[in-house]
């Protein structure tokens, strides 16, 4: 059964072949780990912004508000070497991201702070007073 399911995609099917999609869906994979996980919170007055950037050093980060848009990017590159005996393996990868975060009105731009410890980006903008938060009722 199993010698069958490899057969059948292996197959043209309608004049293509599975095995570029596969190919294609294991590239989707790689892709996406440039892409950090980002959260955005209030806390004691401020937007908060935690991104978690494994791999990248604080001299390969770059921040950049515009338009009310805080941009995030950076570039990761490592490298990997493993001796024994016969056997070498070295895994080079390489790559960069940008992330695009809209920003809420009523904040203060000019007095943003950013920290970075352990591959974990953390940027607080503080809101301006004159900026309020209030709960709307849904009737």
């Amino acid at each position: 059964m199993e010698r069958w399911f490899e057969e059948s995609l292996s197959r043209p099917f309608f004049g293509m072949h599975w095995m570029p999609f596969r190919q294609m869906f294991s590239e989707v994979g790689e892709r996406t780990e440039l892409m950090p996980a980002v959260d955005m919170f209030e806390e004691g007055g401020h937007l908060v912004v935690k991104a978690e950037l494994p791999g990248i050093t604080k001299e390969n980060l770059n921040l950049r508000i515009v338009d009310n848009n805080l941009i995030l990017s950076g570039e990761r590159s490592s490298e990997e070497k493993i001796e024994r005996g016969n056997y070498l393996r070295l895994e080079r990868s390489h790559g960069s991201f940008s992330r695009t975060l809209s920003l809420p009105d009523g904040l203060d731009t000019e007095h943003i702070k950013a920290g970075f410890k352990d591959g974990v980006l953390e940027v607080r903008i503080p809101r301006t007073e004159s900026s309020t938060v209030r709960e709307i009722t849904v009737e």
